[in-house]
């Protein structure tokens, strides 16, 4: 197995056009959250409006790795408090039977180290995952395309999303039987609709890390977990059908997760700055850094709802100088995350914090 590139700031390179897809960025969020705000009589997330489970949990840090996985956050041994938000990623609050992929967020409290300036000073470490190992666009020129065209359907026809999802879930069950699924069709409706407790979730794209450069993923650990992986949900007969399944196994179980890196070992394979390819795991396998537990808890409720759909912002450039975000996608993101945190915050009288209150949750 070849060494891990070594993280130098030369590593990424700009596009021409980068300021002019931020401002068009955030002109297709306002368009999305004011569209929610006006129909629905509240502001959402430009991305990621509807949440599934609201977690609070510990992360563990493993002892012994060794030194090329021993960085940033993960250079010694300890525990952290977490928080955790599994979403659905469109920017309107969509019933379950609209099925794509899904989201999941995680803000770890508390980090020692040197702090991104974007932090504002809170000790805070977040990433962010979905479902597939890639971004669904190499660069934010071609994701604002896709932005403008959800924008224009952003709160409208629920009823034929719904329709259209299944027919794309028939049609991907079919292209399942030859391995030939459509991460395409996934993200229109076609995604199946497994249990998210037992789903893969990925950063998708690269952050430092450490000395490093690496992508993440989080993997079902228990066996509480782990026995969802692949299990499907019935979706068509209840909005909520995903809230309240996974509400049922953590209310019950709890449960654990592996969060795992896979180092840049080869740019030519593993570059930085398209997002859309992913990296092989031939080349460079995941390994297993931390646990992710989450001890039996309501995952959902309205006053949880309240302290992070409405009052927490994530985004991947809340964090530690040793796992700053690389790449196209994630300088798009530091500017498109707190536009959509300060526009829904205004939008409903309500502060935005980078951590929780604490002992509200």
């Amino acid at each position: 197995m070849r060494p891990p590139v070594a993280y130098d700031d030369s590593l990424e390179k700009l596009r021409s056009d980068e300021e002019a897809v931020k401002a068009g960025l955030r002109k297709s969020f306002r368009k999305i959250i004011t569209a929610t705000r006006r129909d629905l009589g509240h502001a959402s997330r430009g991305v990621h409006a509807k949440s599934h489970a609201l977690l609070e949990g510990t992360l563990h840090v493993r002892s012994g790795l060794p030194p090329e996985l021993a960085q940033g956050l993960f250079a010694r041994p300890g525990s952290y408090r977490i928080t955790a938000r599994l979403s659905a990623i469109p920017g309107d609050p969509l019933r379950d039977d609209v099925s794509g992929p899904r989201g999941f967020a995680l803000k770890i409290h508390d980090v020692p180290g040197d702090l991104l300036d974007d932090t504002q000073g809170v000790a805070v470490q977040d990433f962010l995952f979905a479902n597939g190992p890639a971004f669904g666009a190499p660069h934010a020129g071609v994701f604002l395309k896709m932005l403008r065209l959800l924008a224009l359907t952003t709160d409208r026809a629920e009823g034929a999303k719904a329709l259209l999802s299944r027919v794309l879930r028939f049609v991907q069950d079919g292209l399942a039987r030859f391995a030939r699924r459509s991460a395409a069709l996934d993200a229109l409706g076609g995604f199946a609709p497994t249990h998210p407790l037992g789903d893969r979730f990925h950063s998708q794209a690269p952050s430092r890390y450490g000395d490093y450069v690496a992508k993440f993923d989080i993997v079902p650990e228990s066996e509480s977990f782990r026995r969802l992986t692949g299990r499907r949900i019935d979706i068509d007969h209840d909005p909520i059908a995903i809230r309240r399944a996974v509400g049922r196994v953590l209310a019950q179980e709890g449960g654990s997760m592996s969060l795992r890196v896979q180092l840049c070992r080869d740019l030519a394979t593993q570059p930085i700055e398209n997002a859309q390819l992913a990296w092989s795991e031939e080349t460079s396998p995941f390994q297993c850094v931390a646990s992710l537990d989450f001890p039996p808890q309501k995952s959902w409720s309205e006053e949880r709802s309240q302290q992070v759909d409405d009052s927490l912002s994530f985004s991947p450039w809340h964090g530690l100088v040793a796992h700053r975000p690389l790449g196209n996608i994630m300088r798009a993101r530091r500017v498109a995350y707190p536009f959509s945190a300060t526009l829904r915050a205004g939008l409903n009288g309500c502060p935005m914090r980078l951590l929780p209150e604490k002992n509200r949750l």
